[in-house]
């Protein structure tokens, strides 16, 4: 069954979290929201995870992008589990909200059910899911990871940058493209519009084709 994807307005879901009641659209604001879920607390790999997105936070927080974790356990696991993640790492202050879900409802609107990671009651846990949200409270990506493996932050950080040039400017970011490399201008821009957009000039491939598709920016 299809679940929640890219493009698709993430729902508006009343939370339980350790910072009080929460509502999902009021949380993303204005700004962009990172809502991503672990499979519970106390385990090896999400505290790792967990540490790291604490120490990215600051990162995170001048893109304007807020932070929202969600685990199956309860809130006073998630207050008791937090000091071990910042124990775990020395430094790092788990400042954004984490969400329960004990009746792993929310998980499934959210579609970050694992099919294959059960409790000990045989009831489905989450996987590692990443979701950014959009101030149009649209899913902009979703990361979707097995419980396995942990997820890569400065990946995450990576396609903030990305998504959030592309919106924008009129471009996209190439293979392997880090913040301060070249862009590609979208195909929808005609070379007349590329040269009023980017008065910096642009560079186009040749190609055998001799399409002058693959056009080279910098913004």
């Amino acid at each position: 069954m299809p679940g929640l994807t890219i493009g698709d307005t993430i729902p508006d879901l009343e939370l339980d979290t350790t910072h009080g009641q929460i509502r999902i659209h009021d949380y993303v604001g204005n700004g962009y929201a990172i809502v991503f879920s672990h499979p519970a607390d106390f385990t090896p790999v999400c505290t790792t995870e967990m540490a790291a997105m604490a120490s990215y936070a600051g990162e995170f927080e001048k893109r304007g992008v807020k932070l929202l974790g969600i685990s199956c356990d309860d809130v006073s696991s998630h207050k008791e589990w937090i000091k071990d993640i910042e124990a775990y790492k020395l430094g790092s202050r788990v400042t954004f909200p984490i969400a329960a879900d004990p009746n792993k409802e929310v998980i499934k609107q959210l579609n970050m059910v694992d099919p294959d990671e059960k409790d000990k009651d045989g009831q489905q846990l989450p996987s590692r899911t990443l979701h950014l949200v959009g101030p149009d409270k649209k899913v902009k990506l979703s990361f979707l990871f097995p419980a396995s493996t942990g997820r890569n932050m400065d990946e995450v950080l990576r396609v903030v940058d990305s998504i959030q040039m592309a919106a924008k400017h009129r471009v996209a970011t190439p293979a392997n493209w880090k913040p301060g490399d070249p862009v590609v201008i979208s195909p929808s821009v005609s070379n007349e519009e590329a040269r009023k957009l980017f008065p910096q000039g642009y560079e186009v491939k040749d190609l055998p084709s001799k399409k002058e598709y693959l056009r080279f920016t910098k913004v």
